[in-house]
C-alpha cells in the first residue's frame, strides 16, 4: 500500500537504480515526486489543424511521420522531418541531430511543441526549429495511450534523461494516485478549504497531474486552477504560519528597552547634517518607537540608492550609544566598511560630546597589532560604534554590553552570519536594524525577510539632481571618452566601470552575471605594456582570441585609456583582488579630487559617496543586471552637478539585456526597476534565495503568486490568534502537528 512518506524505490517501475537518479533532484518519497508538477500542458484532445497554424506563435501539434532525412552541411548535420495531417505537412529541423537519424519510422504519431515559423520551401507552409517532441503510443499500448491522447497531458521537465522522461513520470505518478489504500493525506481543515473555496488536497493532486476535460488550457497554463491555487495555497501557509511563529517567538525574548528623552534628542540634531526629508522623519520615528520596547527590535530598512539610510542608521547608533550600549556595523565588503567608518567618524567623532565618540573598524585585512587592539577596545566598552565585515562575528571579538546590530546589504550575507552577530554573548538580544538597497515589494519582503518588520525610505534627500541616463554601441566609445576629458575639464570626476577585473567571467567572485549573457570565453592577463599600438588594440571593441571575441578588463583598459582617450588624465584603478590598503589608497584619492577618473569594476557597487562625480560609465552594459546597474548609476548625482551614466553596449545584446537597458534609460525609479528585474530574473535568482534563507518553492512562485501569498499570510496570522472559532480542536491540532513534522523539511528557514 502506498503513503506519501514510501521511498521511491518501492514504488512500481522505479527501483534502487532510478531511485539513486532522483535521490539527485531531491526527490527521496511518493509524496516529492507528487510535487515534481508539470510545467506546462498539451491540449491532445483537440489538437492544433495544421492550417490553423499563424507564424511567431508557440503551438503544440499531433502528426504523423511522413519521412526523415539526415542532410549534411558545410557547418553541421541537420536532422530533417516532415509531420502531415491530411494533406498539410508541417517541416521539423534539428541542428547537430545525427543523434535522431534512426528515432522515427513512418506511420508514427508524434506530439510536437515548438515555434512556428514561415517555411522558405513553399510559400504558405511552415516549419519548426527544434522542436520538442514526444512519440504517441501505438494501438497495441491501450494503458499508456489513455495518458498520452485524446485528453489534456502533462509536460514534466525530464528527472534524468530520455529515460525519466514526461512519459515515465505520467506512468510513474499514475500508478502513485491509483494504487489502492490512503494516499493523499488532507493538511487543511475543511472549514478552512471551504470558506476559501479551496478542493481538498487528494482531488487538487489528480486535477494538476491529470486534469478533467472541461479545465481551462489557459489556467493550466498560468497555474491558476482552483487544484493549482489550492497547492499554492497550503505551501504558502504553512510557510507563513512558520514565519508568524518566528515573530512572535522573537517578540518574547528580552533586551534592552532605550530611553529616548531630552539627552537623546539633542544628539541626535547634533549629527544631522541636512534637515531630514519627512521618510526619513517616519522611519526614524518607527525605528526609535521599536528601541523603547523591552523586546529586541527587527526591522528591515528599505531605501531607494541615495535615499539616505546611512544617516538613519547612525541615528539609531546614538540612540544605542546614548543609553550607554554599543552598536555595531557589519558591511558586506571591505570597501563598504572603510567608507561607512571614514563617514561616521566624520560624523560623531566632532560633535563636541565630552567624551567624544569612538568609532572603531574591524576588517580581516587589518595587522594583527591592530585588530588585538581594536578588539580590546570592544571587550572593554570603550568603542561606542564598531564597523566591520565578516571580522565581527568572529569568536575572539567579544562585545562589553552590544545594544544595535545593523546589517548593510543584507542580502549579500547569509541569515546564519545576522544570528551569529546577534547572538554574541550578552544578557539580552541587541535590536537589529537590516539595510538594504535593494527594493523589494512589501509582502515579498515580509516573507524574505520573515523575522523583519518592515521600513521603507522612498523620498530623496534635497540636493540629489536627477541623472541623465543614455545608451551607446560600443563603436562610439571616442566620443564617451571626449565627453569624459570634457567634464574632468569643467572639474568633475568619472568613474569607468568594466565587468571584469582580468581574465574570464567565471573567475570573478565579486560580480552577478545575468543568466542570459553569452558565454565568456577565456581570456589570460591583460597585457599590462604602455605601448600606445597595444593599448590601442585594448581599447577596441573586443580583442580577438582564437576568432572569438573576449570582454574588456578594468586592468587593460585602465593601461589603455590612461595611453590613449584619456592620456593627461589622473587615473585611477580599483578592483577585488587589490589588497585592502591599496583599494583604501584609491579610494582615498578619489574622494579628495587627486584622481580624475576611477576604473573599476563593480567593487564600487555600494557604499562609495563621491559628490564630485558626475559621470558613470558602464562598458559592456549588457553584462549587468538591472539591481547592478541602478546601483552603479546611484554613484552619481550625488552633488549640484548635472549627472551622467552611459551604457556601452559590446557585442551581442539578448533581448532580456535590451529590456534591462531600455528599462535603465527611461526610469530611475528604484522600485520599479526591482519589479522589471524579479519579473526577468524571477524570484529565486532576483533574492537568491538559497543564500537568502528562503526555502525552494515546490509549487509556489512568489512573483506570480503574490495574491495568494496576501491570503496565506492573513490567514497565517488569524490562525494563530485563534481568530476562527468555527475550527475543531482537532484541525488546529493537526495543523501544528504538520507544520512541526514539515517544517524542517520543506520550510526550513534558518531558525534563530
Amino acid at each position: 500500500m502506498l503513503a506519501l512518506d514510501t521511498p521511491v524505490q518501492f514504488i512500481k517501475g522505479i527501483g534502487p537504480q532510478i531511485a539513486e537518479k532522483l535521490a539527485e533532484k531531491r526527490i527521496f518519497l511518493a509524496e516529492d515526486l507528487l510535487y515534481h508538477l508539470p510545467f506546462r500542458y498539451e491540449d491532445r484532445e483537440h489538437p492544433r489543424s495544421l492550417n490553423e497554424l499563424q507564424p511567431g506563435e508557440m503551438a503544440s501539434v499531433i502528426g504523423e511521420v511522413r519521412g526523415t532525412a539526415l542532410l549534411r552541411t558545410r557547418s553541421m548535420p541537420i536532422f530533417e522531418m516532415t509531420v502531415g495531417q491530411g494533406p498539410v505537412s508541417l517541416k521539423c529541423m534539428w541542428f547537430h541531430g545525427t543523434y535522431l537519424k534512426d528515432k522515427f519510422k513512418p506511420g508514427q504519431m508524434l506530439a510536437l511543441y515548438g515555434k512556428v515559423e514561415p517555411s522558405r520551401s513553399r510559400s504558405g507552409s511552415f516549419k519548426m526549429i527544434q522542436p520538442q517532441i514526444e512519440i504517441l503510443p501505438g494501438p497495441d499500448e491501450p494503458e499508456t495511450a489513455l495518458l498520452e491522447s485524446g485528453r489534456i497531458v502533462p509536460v514534466y521537465e525530464s528527472l534524468g534523461g530520455a529515460r525519466l522522461s514526461s512519459r515515465w513520470l505520467r506512468r510513474v505518478l499514475h500508478t502513485i494516485l491509483e494504487s489502492p489504500g490512503p494516499r493523499v493525506a488532507e493538511t487543511l481543515p475543511a472549514v478552512l478549504c471551504e470558506r476559501l473555496q479551496l478542493p481538498d488536497r487528494a482531488s487538487a493532486m489528480r486535477a494538476v497531474h491529470f486534469p478533467p476535460q472541461e479545465t481551462s488550457l489557459a489556467q493550466l497554463q498560468n497555474a491558476s486552477t482552483p487544484a493549482h491555487r489550492r497547492l499554492i495555497f497550503e505551501e504558502l501557509f504553512y510557510l507563513e504560519l512558520g514565519l508568524e511563529l518566528k515573530r512572535r517567538k522573537m517578540r518574547e525574548r528580552p533586551g534592552f528597552a532605550l530611553a529616548t528623552g531630552e539627552p537623546v534628542r539633542a544628539a541626535l540634531k547634533r549629527v544631522l547634517p541636512f534637515h531630514p526629508t519627512a521618510a526619513q522623519k517616519r522611519v526614524l520615528a518607527e525605528i526609535v518607537s521599536d528601541m523603547r520596547q523591552p523586546t529586541p527590535m527587527r526591522r528591515l530598512l528599505q531605501g531607494d540608492v541615495g535615499s539616505g539610510k546611512t544617516i538613519v542608521a547612525l541615528q539609531a547608533a546614538l540612540v544605542a550609544i546614548e543609553n550607554g550600549h554599543q552598536a555595531a556595523l557589519m558591511a558586506p565588503t571591505e570597501i563598504l566598511a572603510t567608507q561607512h567608518f571614514l563617514a561616521a567618524r566624520k560624523l560623531l567623532e566632532h560633535t563636541g560630546r565630552k567624551p567624544p565618540y569612538r568609532v572603531v573598524l574591524l576588517t580581516g585585512s587589518l595587522d594583527d597589532e591592530r585588530k588585538r587592539a581594536n578588539r580590546g577596545l570592544i571587550a572593554r566598552g570603550e568603542a561606542d560604534l564598531v564597523i566591520g565585515t565578516h571580522a565581527l562575528i568572529e569568536e575572539k571579538v567579544e562585545f562589553a554590553n552590544l545594544g544595535l546590530v545593523i546589517v548593510d546589504e543584507q542580502h549579500r550575507f547569509g541569515v546564519l552570519q545576522r544570528f551569529k552577530l546577534m547572538k554574541k554573548p550578552n544578557a539580552a538580544e541587541p535590536h537589529v536594524l537590516v539595510m538594504t538597497a535593494t527594493p523589494i515589494p512589501r509582502t515579498l519582503a515580509l516573507t524574505l525577510y520573515g523575522d523583519l518588520e518592515v521600513s521603507v525610505l522612498d523620498e530623496l534627500p534635497p540636493g540629489r539632481t536627477p541623472i541623465v541616463t543614455r545608451r551607446t554601441p560600443d563603436e562610439r566609445a571616442p566620443e564617451v571618452w571626449a565627453f569624459v576629458r570634457k567634464q574632468v575639464q569643467a572639474g568633475r570626476q568619472a568613474y569607468i566601470v568594466y565587468p571584469v577585473i582580468e581574465g574570464a567571467s567565471d573567475d570573478q567572485p565579486e560580480l552577478d552575471f545575468p543568466r542570459d549573457e553569452v558565454a565568456a570565453p577565456d581570456v589570460k592577463d591583460a597585457p599590462k605594456s604602455t605601448a600606445k599600438s597595444k593599448a590601442k588594440k585594448s581599447a577596441s571593441l573586443f580583442e580577438e582570441k582564437n576568432g572569438k571575441p573576449t570582454l574588456k578588463s578594468a586592468v587593460a583598459m585602465f593601461e589603455a585609456l590612461r595611453a590613449t582617450h584619456l592620456s593627461g588624465l589622473r587615473l585611477g584603478l580599483l578592483h577585488g583582488r587589490m589588497n585592502a590598503e591599496d583599494k583604501e589608497i584609491s579610494m582615498r584619492r578619489f574622494q579628495r579630487g587627486e584622481l580624475d577618473v576611477l576604473v573599476a569594476t563593480t567593487v564600487i557597487e555600494v557604499g562609495v559617496d563621491v559628490p564630485n562625480a558626475s559621470v558613470m560609465v558602464i562598458e559592456h552594459a549588457e553584462r549587468f543586471g538591472l539591481a547592478q546597474m541602478h546601483q552603479l548609476r546611484g554613484r552619481v548625482g550625488r552633488g549640484a552637478a548635472k549627472s551622467y551614466c552611459i551604457l556601452m553596449t559590446g557585442g551581442k545584446v539578448s533581448p532580456q539585456a535590451e529590456e534591462r537597458l531600455d528599462a535603465m534609460v527611461r526610469t530611475q525609479d528604484g522600485f520599479e526597476l526591482a519589479e522589471l528585474d524579479l519579473a526577468l530574473r524571477g524570484p529565486g535568482e532576483f533574492f537568491g534565495t538559497r543564500q537568502a534563507g528562503l526555502p525552494d518553492f515546490r509549487v509556489a512562485n512568489l512573483l506570480r503568486d503574490r495574491k495568494l501569498l496576501e491570503m496565506a499570510r492573513r490567514e497565517a496570522q488569524q490562525f494563530v490568534e485563534g481568530a476562527d472559532k468555527q475550527l475543531p480542536r482537532e484541525a488546529v491540532a493537526a495543523v501544528w502537528a504538520h507544520l512541526r513534522a514539515h517544517w524542517q523539511r520543506h520550510y526550513g528557514l534558518v531558525e534563530a
